[in-house]
């Protein structure tokens, strides 16, 4: 038997993206799921595949993380319709680019709540159910952003601060959790192309790419399931590296 056959997987972000594949990977290694996300259409797409496709049980739960009081009805839906949780994938964020013009206030509250605030009463109110479970999980998509000394590159300051204080987020929870059955596992992950598992010819070939080509949703996902399958006593924080360079020209073997 699969070792997250039956599992339950909570999945913010879930309605596209990095967030549509991990929920699909998920449900692919044998999870149940709970899609959470701002677009209802999104979830119910990404449901209809999963179901569909895969045959697991799907729920969907819409969730705007930069809303206390839309974190607070999404958790006391979780709560009411499943009586534990495995795995939370905190997944979910705003992004915002750098811009000449000066960002609103709606903005900058926006990303800032949606990578820290949000996701951190999402997790605190969860917690009871992770605690139910006899191999809790909470995985945290952070950033290379959010990592010591990281390039701002084209990013915004207020997203480069969430990601960075997110990063300590998922450090935090590691530390509070420490002598529990709760691990708290982070991946960092640089710019992606975006990939799906629904399509089955970009997804393979993303498996194929070389050490210096851009990175995917499929090395996300890959690293992801990774890191949940590792011995319960192993707790991972994972950078997805994907270098363009080096200080060394190439060699020639």
């Amino acid at each position: 038997m699969n070792q997250m056959d039956g599992t339950i997987a909570v999945v913010t972000g879930a309605g596209r993206g990095l967030g549509a594949a991990l929920a699909y990977t998920l449900a692919e290694a044998g999870c149940d799921l709970v899609l959470c996300g701002r677009s209802a259409n999104g979830l119910q797409d990404v449901a209809q595949a999963i179901t569909q496709n895969l045959g697991r049980r799907v729920q969907t739960v819409e969730l705007d993380l930069s809303d206390a009081d839309s974190v607070a009805a999404a958790v006391a839906r979780i709560k009411t319709e499943n009586a534990h949780v495995d795995i939370l994938v905190n997944n979910g964020a705003m992004w915002l680019e750098d811009s000449p013009v000066d960002h609103s206030a709606d903005e900058v509250f926006g990303v800032v709540n949606a990578a820290v605030t949000g996701t951190f009463l999402l997790t605190q109110g969860l917690l009871p159910l992770l605690d139910q479970s006899a191999r809790p999980d909470i995985v945290t998509i952070g950033s290379i952003s959010g990592l010591p000394n990281a390039s701002l590159q084209t990013v915004s300051v207020p997203f480069y601060a969430a990601k960075r204080a997110q990063a300590a987020l998922a450090d935090g929870l590691r530390q509070k959790l420490a002598g529990t059955p709760v691990r708290s596992i982070v991946v960092h992950p640089p710019y992606l192309d975006d990939v799906s598992p629904l399509a089955a010819g970009g997804w393979q070939e993303a498996g194929k790419r070389r050490k210096g080509e851009a990175a995917t949703n499929r090395d996300v996902c890959d690293a992801v399931l990774f890191a949940l399958t590792r011995p319960r006593h192993v707790t991972l924080s994972i950078t997805v590296d994907a270098d363009e360079g080096g200080l060394f020209p190439p060699r020639t073997i």
